[in-house]
């Protein structure tokens, strides 16, 4: 069993697994906080290891099964860096010496007890993240999106400006967090993720749930009444909180009226579907989530109304990036999961469908679900045989050799009418270093290959 016992008195010896991003954020927190944590890195490099000698703290490079274990032995907390698989031998280390596991969402909260709204789900967290935080600006509040983002939330802590975080919220982070008491916390969508790195499907439901089990009594939970999981989920929320619900195809707190085609509110009307820039299902969900937490987080429904009008869309998520010879050609290169090109590809009628990298353990058979809109596929990487398993007896497949090589496949495939989509369905582990890398790659190469020739 881990140690029961308060932050406070575990940061006297404190280890952080991972150098990357949200690591060097911790430990430059715990610096400045005057304590001296040790750093384990299992991919040390120059880089990594000069940072650290600036920071004034040891870097524990590749270390050996005893290494680890003695620094362990060693350690009063460990913070993890957000994606360490659960099969980390560090975990069952910290078990045995009953050291334990906190988050950086902890570590902030235990300096900073400015208010949340916290935001999960398999997919859109990112973008209902960037509404909320820019609707609640629009309402007057100043409010920063931070954690899952370019901004770890322990390093955000250090503006005195921010008013709310938003806090997007990974099952990573969840998983290990142990204080982190959002006061308002949204779960707006479930589907199989990230098996590659936890234990089982219920190990990743049960990290995601876990977001409102800290949360003080009054507080507000927002949830996807279209999501089965998501409401089976609802049963640990704390006691007397509120629950509001959001749903595209029903009575919900946030709904969508479909004879008006307007979005709605308890209040009343928030706006037109027509005034969204992206009008698909998961677009109009997100855009219902957003106005739910906003409202509870104290931003006015003017200020959700703002936002959702000016919001154009992330990059890397069905990012539009022109048309050549009446074919509109798409980046979704963030579809890491089936689930999120099943969503993509239900927003079209006749799709080229560019599909495949490195799968992280999941079933892609849900991909069948898109085969009465796709025309033709182009399977990328890795997992090229399972995507040609899934299409093949149904529509063409062709393997593609590189990411040049399925573009112009791709435009030899479509005809006018068309979409040709690059919504992956895997990682980009294998040809890239991240979906951002390959959804630029994409990106260039479409400007080049395509745009650049049509009239």
């Amino acid at each position: 069993m881990e140690a029961k016992s308060t932050l406070s008195a575990d940061l006297d010896a404190p280890l952080v697994l991972g150098f990357g991003l949200v690591g060097r954020a911790i430990v430059s927190a715990l610096v400045d906080h005057k304590f001296v944590p040790v750093v384990v890195e299992d991919r040390p490099d120059n880089e990594k290891e000069a940072i650290a000698s600036g920071l004034g703290v040891t870097l524990v490079g590749a270390p050996s099964k005893e290494m680890l274990d003695s620094t362990v032995q060693a350690a009063s907390v460990i913070f993890p860096s957000p994606g360490v698989p659960d099969h980390h031998p560090i975990f069952a280390m910290a078990d045995r010496y009953n050291v334990p596991i906190r988050s950086e969402f902890d570590l902030a909260q235990h300096w900073d007890s400015r208010p949340t709204a916290a935001i999960t789900g398999t997919n859109g967290k990112t973008t209902v993240t960037m509404v909320v935080a820019d609707a609640l600006n629009c309402s007057g509040i100043v409010a920063s999106a931070v954690g899952n983002t370019d901004v770890p939330y322990v390093a955000a802590i250090k503006d005195p400006a921010t008013e709310v975080f938003v806090v997007e919220c990974s099952s990573f982070r969840l998983g290990h967090s142990h204080h982190f008491a959002p006061s308002v916390a949204a779960f707006i969508n479930f589907a199989p993720d990230h098996l590659d790195a936890h234990a089982s499907l219920d190990a990743y439901r049960e990290a995601k749930a876990s977001i409102w089990e800290h949360m003080a009594a009054g507080s507000t939970v927002i949830v996807n009444a279209d999501d089965e999981v998501v409401m089976a989920c609802v049963e640990q929320r704390p006691p007397n909180s509120s629950v509001q619900t959001f749903s595209i195809t029903g009575d919900a707190d946030w709904h969508l009226d479909h004879e008006t085609q307007m979005l709605i509110g308890p209040t009343g009307p928030i706006l037109a579907v027509n005034d969204l820039s992206r009008r698909q299902p998961h677009d109009i969900a997100n855009a219902l989530a957003a106005a739910a937490i906003t409202v509870a987080s104290g931003g006015s429904m003017a200020g959700i109304a703002q936002a959702l009008e000016n919001f154009q869309g992330l990059d890397h998520r069905l990012q539009y990036l022109g048309q050549a010879n009446g074919v509109a050609w798409y980046n979704d290169s963030k579809a890491t999961v089936p689930h999120a090109t099943v969503a993509a590809v239900g927003g079209f009628d006749s799709v080229v469908l560019i599909a495949g990298g490195k799968n992280k353990g999941l079933s892609l058979s849900p991909l069948k679900a898109t085969i009465s809109s796709v025309k033709a596929v182009v399977s990328i990487g890795d997992a090229s045989a399972e995507i040609e398993e899934i299409f093949t007896g149904h529509v063409p497949v062709t393997e593609a050799q590189d990411m040049r090589n399925a573009v112009r496949l791709a435009k030899e495939l479509a005809e006018s009418g068309d979409v040709v989509l690059l919504s992956p369905a895997c990682t980009s582990f294998d040809w890239y270093r991240s979906y951002v890398d390959r959804g630029v790659d994409f990106s260039a190469i479409v400007a080049e290959e395509v745009l650049d020739d049509s009239d």
